[in-house]
């Protein structure tokens, strides 16, 4: 069963618009540009019995490859979108992972983990592909981290700044990017490490493929 934590109502109706249709053909359709994925699940290297949250959970594609990967571990799963927590609930079950992998509807830049799943920290956090679609997305970043255990990991991956892409790639990427209210964050880089550096954590970071993506980690 899902929960919900008062998201951001304006933006929980303009993300269900975005993927009431899209939710179907999500996966199809989004392994060929989100770069990068797999290689910040295998990032996230927890100990058996950690506890992992993904926040922008979508339809649960990276939660179930994970659980499978590390099948000794608990999962946790937010996303503001009901619709595509109706995708990533049946993709579970599906999977037969429902034990494994709890999901909540909530807002990444405020939410109450402690409600939504009777955790105060977690031992890692994935945003993959998220950033780029909060507004917010600073204070997304600084919320993951003030619920990250002392020795955990926050590990993040998405579009960066194509800065070493050819002129008509950037201009057709940020056109289809714009259809889905997604901005790629080519400030990503200096905010994350400012955030880390507040909380006196370390933050490492990677450009992949050209500047099209990055990956990211924050101990």
């Amino acid at each position: 069963m899902t929960k919900t934590a008062q998201p951001n109502v304006e933006h929980a109706d303009l993300m269900d618009s975005v993927y009431s249709t899209q939710r179907h053909i999500y996966d199809l359709t989004r392994k060929y540009y989100l770069l990068g994925r797999d290689r910040a699940i295998k990032e996230l290297s927890p100990n058996p019995g950690d506890t992992i949250l993904e926040v922008g959970c979508g339809t649960g594609r990276n939660l179930i490859k994970a659980a499978r990967q590390y099948p000794n571990c608990k999962f946790f799963g937010i996303d503001i979108s009901s619709e595509m927590l109706a995708t990533a609930n049946k993709n579970i079950r599906k999977a037969g992972l429902q034990n494994q992998i709890a999901l909540a509807q909530g807002d990444a830049s405020n939410f109450d983990a402690q409600h939504l799943f009777n955790k105060t920290k977690f031992d890692r956090i994935l945003m993959s592909y998220t950033l780029s679609m909060i507004p917010p997305w600073e204070a997304a970043m600084a919320q993951s981290l003030d619920l990250l255990d002392g020795h955990g990991k926050l590990v993040f991956v998405d579009f960066w700044n194509l800065s070493d892409l050819p002129n008509w790639s950037k201009t057709a990427l940020r056109f289809w990017l714009d259809l889905f209210h997604v901005s790629a964050r080519e400030n990503l880089e200096d905010t994350a490490k400012t955030i880390a550096e507040n909380s006196q954590r370390n933050c490492a970071f990677t450009p992949l493929y050209r500047g099209y993506a990055c990956l990211g980690t924050i101990t």
